[in-house]
């Protein structure tokens, strides 16, 4: 009787583990984007059906090395900062051909990158805004001159520094990164209205 009741027990707490385990973690800012923001810009543009609403689809980084023809360990430092950074696996970006004029040679790995889905998407976006771009000196916004005419926009930071999982101690060489929001929306209208309701701070409205 013992015997049984302890198992029967100990079936209760792995069904219990096992239903902890399956709770699926949602970002709060994707949260905020299903509840508060594609509501708003499906009134705003006059969407007739949810799947019309602009959404963020992936956020690419990448960090060219400049030093990495002559010293490798440049990009693994890199790969490893970006890593921590993003919260996901980097890895280094190869050249796809020969310049002889830069001593450059095909598959030599010369940048760091990383593109990010769904939830750490949305994790890294919210650190970004929040916390990250306040730190750049003198930050009074990001250019909204950036989109590329494809609802996707590109923005640039100079220095790695900015964020706050990296030990500005531990930093040999200060490395800036392209960092590309990748939407589905239709227009730059679309776009730049779906990031700034994500918080990105533009520093002027988009002109049509």
């Amino acid at each position: 009787m013992q015997s049984i009741f302890k198992k029967g027990r100990l079936e209760t707490v792995r069904k219990q583990h096992k239903g902890m385990s399956q709770t699926k973690y949602t970002p709060r800012l994707q949260t905020r984007y299903h509840e508060q923001i594609a509501p708003e810009l499906m009134k705003k543009f006059g969407y007739t059906s949810f799947m019309q609403v602009p959404r963020l689809e992936k956020i690419c980084l990448n960090q060219g090395v400049n030093g990495a023809t002559s010293d490798k360990k440049l990009v693994d430092i890199a790969v490893q900062e970006m890593t921590i950074i993003a919260g996901q696996k980097a890895v280094a970006a190869k050249s796809k051909k020969d310049i002889s004029n830069f001593k450059l040679r095909k598959n030599l790995p010369i940048a760091a990158r990383v593109t990010l889905r769904r939830e750490r998407m949305y994790e890294f976006l919210d650190r970004l805004v929040s916390i990250s771009l306040p730190r750049v000196r003198d930050f009074k916004g990001v250019n909204s001159k950036g989109f590329d005419g494809r609802g996707n926009y590109n923005m640039g930071v100079k220095e790695q520094i900015i964020f706050p999982e990296i030990d500005i101690d531990k930093v040999t060489k200060m490395n800036g990164m392209d960092i590309t929001f990748v939407t589905s929306a239709k227009t730059d209208e679309e776009a730049f209205a779906l990031l700034e309701a994500l918080g990105m701070p533009f520093t002027k409205k988009q002109s049509n």
